[in-house]
């Protein structure tokens, strides 16, 4: 999977068809979201997803030059899968902000203890915020990038229907959630 700037639309024509696609968008979010307890939401990208958020990125900062446009497209690439992973956005969700403080520093290397477990495998922990350049310190972000790469036979359970559970083991923070079904069959489309 690859997001060039010739296969995005021009600011115009994206604000022609824009009104129309954000439901058909909307709904694809939703199938690839999931709630692992109450703080943690994960939203498993995809070629879609990210292309969506690169086109609403540069409507948004009515970019239309090519360094631009190249730049958006190279911050959001890491959220492609390749083939061999799933990749996601955390979001640490508390809405009240002196809550959320407090909660981010409780929660200080969550990123690290997300897991996805293939039936009959071992668990496989994400890979946190791999591509960014430095992490805070004695606290955790609210958003992060997550990877998780899965072995060949891994992906071949998933393709055959194993299921899938995404877990968080963290000391202050333990959750397990099964991915549903249609969502599962979504997340298999992107394996190789």
């Amino acid at each position: 999977m690859s997001i060039t700037p010739e296969s995005l639309l021009t600011l115009e024509a994206y604000a022609r068809v824009r009104d129309g696609e954000r439901p058909a968008v909307r709904a694809h979010r939703r199938l690839r979201s999931l709630r692992l307890g109450e703080l943690l939401h994960l939203q498993f990208e995809d070629e879609r997803t990210v292309r969506h958020q690169i086109q609403e990125m540069l409507r948004a900062e009515r970019t239309f030059e090519p360094a631009g446009i190249q730049a958006e497209i190279d911050a959001y690439a890491p959220l492609l899968p390749d083939g061999s992973d799933w990749t996601a956005t955390l979001f640490i969700e508390v809405p009240d902000p002196d809550l959320r403080r407090r909660e981010l520093v409780r929660l200080a290397g969550v990123e690290d203890r997300l897991f996805v477990q293939v039936d009959g495998h071992e668990q496989v922990l994400a890979q946190a915020d791999r591509d960014a350049a430095h992490r805070p310190v004695g606290k955790t972000s609210a958003v992060h990038f997550l990877r998780f790469v899965l072995t060949p036979a891994m992906r071949a359970a998933v393709k055959a229907g194993a299921g899938v559970v995404v877990g968080c083991d963290h000391v202050a923070y333990a959750a397990q959630a099964p991915i549903p079904a249609a969502m599962l069959a979504s997340l298999a489309a992107d394996l190789h």
